[in-house]
């Protein structure tokens, strides 16, 4: 029996299969994923980590399985749907506009609207409130963000995906060209987010970053879900041994590790 003191799965995957021609890129694979719970999602690079992720936001349609977000029945198709209920994915390029400032970033494309005008006013003071939100240091709303460094521009990513209220966010390698200092202000701002009760999937290949975080790991291998770790229970010796040989043999997964 589960523990039922636990809170429902805020994200569900059943079974999901994808395929791109000949080639199979997810293979009956599962994923539970629990409010304010930090996921690190990791394997090679041919493992179906971000096909995974793609299906969940919308980006691509799955072939077979179930997808829940909050226990109802959900198939997305597009991120923008994904989006109204609560789940954004941030990808390694972050998709800001460098010419623009971070107020306009962070509310790229739905400006508060006075009439026909933008209410510039609203708009930054609800950025500021964002970034504030999360202990984001930016040095100034009205900063362009071609002038920031790298680990500020990816704050101002999650910052404009914050701004949407999501229950869900994916972060698709945030650490990968980040500086030592803005990697640990990155995993300071995760930390922030789960406070606040934000589930968070990370896709990476820096296990240091995940144990550092995360609650959970799962490891991919050629489109299979091969291991389900807690984080407390394991370390990156034994994942590594999972992501290298992909063996299921003795992989617990998170709900057996859950039950009573």
């Amino acid at each position: 029996m589960l523990d039922a003191a636990r809170p429902a799965p805020i994200v569900e995957m059943r079974g999901i299969e994808k395929a791109f021609g000949a080639v199979q890129a997810l293979r009956n694979v599962d994923l539970v994923l629990y409010p304010g719970e930090i996921l690190g999602l990791v394997g090679d690079n041919s493992a179906g980590k971000s096909t995974l992720m793609k299906i969940l936001t919308g980006a691509y349609q799955r072939d077979a399985g179930q997808v829940f977000v909050a226990g109802q029945p959900v198939h997305f198709r597009s991120p923008h749907e994904s989006r109204d209920v609560g789940i954004e994915m941030i990808y390694q390029d972050f998709a800001l506009c460098g010419n623009m400032d971070v107020g306009q970033n962070i509310f790229l494309g739905r400006w508060p609207r006075r009439g026909f005008f933008i209410n510039r006013r609203k708009m930054y003071a609800e950025a500021d409130t964002v970034l504030k939100r999360l202990k984001v240091d930016v040095n100034s709303v009205f900063q362009k963000v071609e002038s920031l460094s790298g680990g500020r521009q990816q704050s101002v990513a999650i910052a404009r995906a914050i701004s949407f209220e999501p229950r869900v966010v994916i972060l698709d390698e945030p650490t990968a060209n980040l500086s030592v200092m803005a990697t640990e202000r990155l995993l300071e701002t995760m930390l922030e987010l789960k406070k606040q009760g934000v589930a968070q999937i990370i896709i990476s290949h820096r296990l240091i970053d995940i144990f550092a975080v995360g609650d959970r790991v799962m490891v991919l291998k050629r489109g299979e879900n091969v291991g389900d770790r807690f984080v407390k229970d394991t370390d990156d010796r034994e994942v590594l041994e999972i992501i290298v040989s992909g063996t299921r043999e003795n992989a617990q997964t998170a709900d057996e590790a859950r039950a009573i």
